[in-house]
């Protein structure tokens, strides 16, 4: 006979967790990798720090507040180094909770058309508010929002008979791409040349001459999407089985869909709101990150904040150094990376009809 109606969920859930692959949770086991990644990261920014176009003396910087060594350490790297961490943390987290929640592990929010989005939006917001005033709070605000519906257009127009078609995602997410590309094309045709760089800018991506009131804002909101990913990880386990399955063992999965959905949304504005758009850190950092440790989301979620940090941190070190003086777009070498990353993932997970 089947097993009585009264078995609790969490007998059932225990047996769901096991069938993720290595995923096997310990405290040590995440200390561990944890730390490792907080040490990889440490030792990229301070990398970063001390190396760009310009050679500079760190000691030097330190001790003496009135050099020029001083003044380009804390003045123009810390701040980007800090920057592109930020958004790195926030574009591989963002990723990671994006594969779970649509069961696609080609997700992310560029390929989906969202980082699209926000930057329409944050353009839109630029040219209009750099004459109305008020512009510095507009970006981001317009970012968020222009992400948001984009989010869940993307997410709508997905659905087949009520259900989510993860071919049908990417190939709407394909379409939103290129109509934000458009969108944003036809603005920077009929705006005047002192936009065209800003625009440039948000197309391409890069940490060019942050400030450390943008770094507070972006470090703020994206701490408040972490602790909201991390508190919905064991949720994104389940949902990653499937909105039954996940619904069966006690998931709400219409409000934890929704959450997540504005969470990321918030944290992806916020992200392209300083830095434009920076593809496939949410497809290249996740995927490697479960391959290696398994797709408990509980750890998954930590590992890959830290790890999209320290991927975006060198990244935007080789952009800087390159072709010194001169420097490429962070985007350009991401997509450079995330590009042939997304051919082998598309290969490999064809055969598994691209579902998590």
């Amino acid at each position: 006979m089947s097993a009585p109606a009264t078995v609790r969920d969490d007998a059932p859930a225990k047996l769901v967790l096991a069938d993720f692959a290595d995923a096997h949770l310990t405290r040590a086991r995440m200390a561990f990798m944890l730390i490792a990644l907080g040490l990889l990261l440490i030792v990229v920014s301070i990398v970063a720090a001390a190396f760009g176009s310009v050679h500079i003396d760190l000691m030097r910087a330190i001790a003496d507040r009135s050099s020029a060594d001083h003044a380009i350490l804390f003045g123009a790297r810390i701040p980007r180094v800090l920057m592109g961490a930020i958004v790195g943390a926030v574009l591989a987290a963002v990723g990671a909770a994006l594969q779970a929640l649509v069961r696609n592990p080609l997700a992310e929010g560029g390929i989906l058309g969202i980082s699209g989005g926000g930057a329409f939006g944050a353009i839109v917001a630029l040219v209009v508010f750099s004459r109305l005033g008020g512009a510095d709070l507009a970006i981001p605000v317009c970012a968020f929002a222009a992400s948001l519906l984009s989010t869940l257009a993307v997410y709508r127009l997905a659905q087949v008979d009520g259900r989510l078609e993860p071919f049908t995602l990417l190939l709407v997410g394909v379409i939103f791409n290129a109509f934000w590309g458009a969108a944003i094309m036809l603005v920077n045709s009929i705006v005047n040349f002192y936009f065209t760089h800003s625009i440039i800018f948000w197309l391409m991506g890069s940490f060019e001459a942050p400030t450390y009131r943008e770094v507070a804002m972006v470090a703020v909101l994206g701490t408040i999407g972490f602790a909201i990913l991390i508190a919905h990880a064991r949720d994104m386990n389940l949902l990653s089985l499937g909105d039954d399955e996940a619904a069966d063992l006690g998931v709400e999965v219409d409000t934890v869909r929704r959450t997540i959905f504005v969470a990321t949304s918030v944290m992806i504005g916020a992200a392209v709101s300083v830095s434009g758009i920076i593809s496939f850190v949410g497809l290249i950092v996740p995927h490697i990150i479960r391959t290696a440790i398994g797709a408990d989301h509980r750890m998954l979620i930590p590992a890959s904040i830290l790890g999209g940090a320290a991927f975006t941190v060198a990244a935007d070190l080789i952009a800087r150094t390159v072709i010194a003086p001169s420097e490429l777009p962070v985007g350009a070498i991401t997509a450079l990376c995330g590009g042939p990353f997304f051919i082998y993932v598309l290969r490999r997970e064809g055969r598994k009809s691209l579902v998590l």
